[in-house]
C-alpha cells in the first residue's frame, strides 16, 4: 500500500497467491501498521480480490471510500507503476526468487530502503519517508539556506538565476472526486414569481 501524497510505502506483504481474503488481512494490516491511521480513499485495481465482497465490508466498517481503476485498464495507477518499476530496475532485483522466504526477505530489504533512503523525484528529491513524516519541509528550508549561501558567495555560478530548492508535493489524486454533487434539481432554474 502507497501513500500517494509521500509515496511512502505503508505497508507490503508477499504471498503465493491473491484472495479476498487475503487482500482484507492485508488492509487491516496496513492499517496497523500506519498506527490505526486510516486513509481516507484506498485505489486498487478491479481484480477480483479487490473487488471482493470481504474487502467491500472492511472498507466499508473502516469508513474508507473506495477507487477502482477504470475497466480493461491495468496501469491508471501511475504512483503504483512507478513504484514497481523502482523495484524491478533496482539492481539488486534477481528477477526471480526460489522460495516464498527469498522474496519477503528481499521486498523486506527493498521497502526500508526505498521509504528511507531513495530520493525521489517527484516529490523534490526528498525520501518517502521524510515527506510522510513531515521533516521535509525543515529539510527543503536547510536545502534552501545552502543555495542561498552559494549564491551569494558566487552568483557568477548560477548565470543570474537564483537557486530554488525542489518544491515538496501538493495534493495527488488519481479519480478525484467532484467536489459538489449536482442533481437535476439543483441544475434547473426556478420560474420568475
Amino acid at each position: 500500500m502507497i501513500d500517494i501524497f509521500s509515496r511512502k510505502a505503508i505497508h507490503q506483504e508477499v504471498h503465493l497467491t491473491e484472495t479476498g481474503e487475503l487482500a482484507g488481512e492485508f488492509i487491516e494490516n496496513a492499517v496497523i501498521a500506519s498506527g490505526g491511521a486510516r486513509p481516507g480513499y484506498i485505489h486498487a485495481d478491479n481484480g477480483t480480490s479487490m473487488t471482493s465482497k470481504t474487502v467491500a465490508d472492511l472498507l466499508t466498517d473502516l469508513k474508507i471510500t473506495r477507487s477502482h481503476s477504470r475497466p480493461h485498464v491495468s496501469n491508471d495507477n501511475p504512483y503504483s507503476e512507478a513504484n514497481f518499476k523502482t523495484l524491478k530496475y533496482c539492481p539488486a532485483f534477481p528477477g526471480s526468487f526460489a522460495t516464498l522466504g527469498e522474496a519477503r526477505q528481499f521486498c523486506g530489504i527493498f521497502f526500508t530502503y526505498y521509504n528511507n533512503e531513495h530520493r525521489h523525484s517527484g516529490i523534490g528529491l526528498h525520501t518517502p519517508a521524510s515527506v510522510h513524516d513531515g521533516t521535509a519541509r525543515a529539510i527543503r528550508a536547510r536545502r534552501q539556506q545552502v543555495l542561498d549561501a552559494a549564491y551569494a558567495g558566487r552568483p557568477d555560478r548560477f548565470r543570474g538565476r537564483h537557486p530554488v530548492a525542489p518544491k515538496l508535493p501538493g495534493k495527488a489524486w488519481i479519480n478525484r472526486p467532484r467536489p459538489t454533487i449536482e442533481t437535476k434539481e439543483a441544475t434547473q432554474t426556478k420560474p420568475a414569481a
